[in-house]
């Protein structure tokens, strides 16, 4: 099975696993949003960020 692996450097424990792209994203912001409740941070103050992709490619 394969699985895409998202982190957020720079917050601790803002990783996340999925099958697809898509379950990757909805669980980023679902795991992003605890981590700002955990830190007492408010989302909406802060510097958006449009994102990053690390693509694997096969030789």
């Amino acid at each position: 099975m394969k699985l895409y692996v998202g982190i957020v450097p720079g917050i601790t424990g803002a990783h996340t696993q999925a099958a697809t792209l898509d379950e990757l994203q909805t669980n980023l912001r679902e795991v992003l949003a605890l981590c700002f409740e955990e830190l007492g941070m408010n989302p909406e103050e802060l510097p958006r960020f449009v994102g990053l992709q690390q693509v694997e490619v096969a030789i």
